[in-house]
């Protein structure tokens, strides 16, 4: 279910001025909120998360550079896998931490401290809040391996311990049991301050046993049992159409537009065309997502070639005018930023049954075809469509690849076009497709990010240590579920 971007304005709670004790009693702005409630603060939390996780700035998310969705232009510094120097790293892990997560922390204290909330309704509150903090933290040890989470947040601590990443994803878990148990779909939730599902909580549950799914399928290759115990708890709890995604629709107004938007239109920037990796394979697939993904070549120009859809390469500048540029739909303001879609779970759902997890329902098959359909009809296609591309026997599950991870990996590659920080994510952890680095790339294929410079002059002595227990601060080392 999407959710139109809307700022609630804070509500003004001014106390009578007709007796004070003293001047400073009278230092105070009227037109200002004395108090903001918590469940705007996570208003804020939701819309900066969507906003880094979609972005295509390549100062904070490169990932759609990263697994070959997109190459460069002019300049094709991040296609080759230049983070510190524009400080990649840092902005990333500085929005997380400061846009998102301070923002939920302050969120849930308001909400507790609120004496007016009914209890359930603030249960609600909180739990929302938390679920976003499980969502933030793990992609946090996604990215970078172990990071501060006990100590974080924390002003007493400024210099914080970094924690285990599997330790992390341990705690992750529990609280995110937690918040599920908490939430109560007869009380109301965050109400008009909840930008992804209106304050539907039974919408909240589904999101959060879809992520739960998501986390555990992710440690599947280095804890099977564990795995298998927390996905199967999922079963029947999760989305069941692409109305359940969770997402934020952007408005058509600055400062709440899509970042895309931003920066395919706004910047009157040429930045980007498709890369070959991705064009190819989708040309190969008689793909009916390529004329959402990508423009043809020549399209809105003099000399346009209609149906041809190329693919530039990547780690060298490319012609923006004789590849095809990203798709006119990136281009609308409104456009909603997803988190996580009812295609991924059909995936998951499809890899878990091809793992032996037998209390999920169906076949790997009927759940691989429901997430490719998924996907197709999410992206302005039809079921006709999906069901001609799945007869194809380079799509069909039974002949589309050699194992399991390389069918489902090539198609869930192809339906996360739209969140590319998750894609690289599978990327990594399938292994399929695989991603070649480019000629001139300035190190292996990233499977990590570094630490960033600040953590290392200001928090050098828990940073070095986290860089020891990780096996090296290097952008080879692999985070703990990225067995293969």
């Amino acid at each position: 279910m999407k959710k139109t971007l809307i700022f609630c304005s804070a509500l003004l709670m001014l106390s009578g001025t007709s007796c004070v004790d003293s001047l400073k009693e009278y230092n105070v702005d009227p037109k200002s909120a004395t108090l903001v409630p918590g469940s705007t603060l996570i208003s804020g939390a939701e819309r900066s998360l969507v906003r880094l996780v979609t972005s295509t700035s390549v100062n904070n998310n490169p990932f759609r550079l990263y697994v070959q969705y997109w190459a460069e232009t002019t300049y094709f510094d991040e296609d080759i896998y230049d983070i510190e120097t524009r400080t990649i790293n840092r902005n990333f892990w500085d929005q997380m931490y400061t846009g998102v997560l301070v923002n939920l922390k302050e969120a849930t204290r308001l909400i507790d401290a609120d004496v007016l909330l009914d209890a359930k309704v603030k249960a609600n509150q909180k739990a929302a809040a938390e679920i976003l903090t499980v969502y933030t933290y793990a992609t946090l040890v996604n990215t970078f391996g172990n990071v501060p989470y006990t100590e974080a947040l924390d002003t007493s601590k400024p210099q914080p311990k970094y924690d285990d990443a599997a330790t992390i994803y341990t705690d992750l878990f529990r609280r995110l049991d937690a918040a599920i148990a908490a939430l109560d779909p007869s009380a109301q939730g965050l109400r008009d301050a909840d930008l992804i599902y209106n304050g539907d909580v039974a919408k909240w549950i589904k999101f959060a046993n879809s992520l739960k799914l998501r986390m555990a399928i992710t440690i599947a290759d280095v804890d099977a049992a564990r795995s298998k115990t927390l996905a199967e708890q999922t079963v029947g709890k999760t989305f069941t159409s692409n109305a359940d995604n969770a997402s934020v629709t952007f408005t058509g107004a600055s400062p709440n537009t899509n970042p895309l938007y931003e920066q395919l239109v706004q910047s009157g920037r040429n930045d980007f065309v498709g890369a070959a990796t991705f064009v190819n394979r989708l040309n190969t697939l008689n793909d009916p997502r390529i004329s959402y993904f990508f423009k043809f070549v020549g399209e809105g120009t003099s000399a346009p070639q209609p149906g041809v859809f190329k693919g530039g390469t990547t780690g060298v500048g490319n012609s923006y005018s004789i590849n095809s540029a990203p798709g006119s739909a990136l281009e609308d303001p409104t456009l909603p930023g997803v988190l996580l879609s009812y295609s991924e779970v059909e995936f998951l759902l499809a890899e878990g049954k091809e793992r032996g997890y037998a209390a999920i329902p169906g076949t790997a098959e009927s759940h691989y075809n429901a997430a490719v359909t998924a996907s197709i009809l999410s992206f302005n296609g039809t079921a006709a469509e999906a069901a001609a591309y799945l007869a194809q026997p380079s799509v069909a599950y039974a002949t589309a690849g050699a194992t399991y991870k390389e069918k489902i990996g090539v198609q869930k590659w192809i339906a996360l076009y739209d969140q590319p920080v998750e894609a690289w994510k599978e990327v990594r952890r399938l292994d399929s497709p695989r991603i070649i680095a480019p000629a001139g790339a300035l190190s292996v294929y990233p499977v990590r990010f570094p630490y960033p410079t600040t953590e290392k002059s200001l928090n050098k002595a828990n940073n070095s240590a986290a860089a020891g227990a990780i096996g090296g601060d290097d952008v080879g080392t692999k985070i703990f579920w990225d067995k293969f």
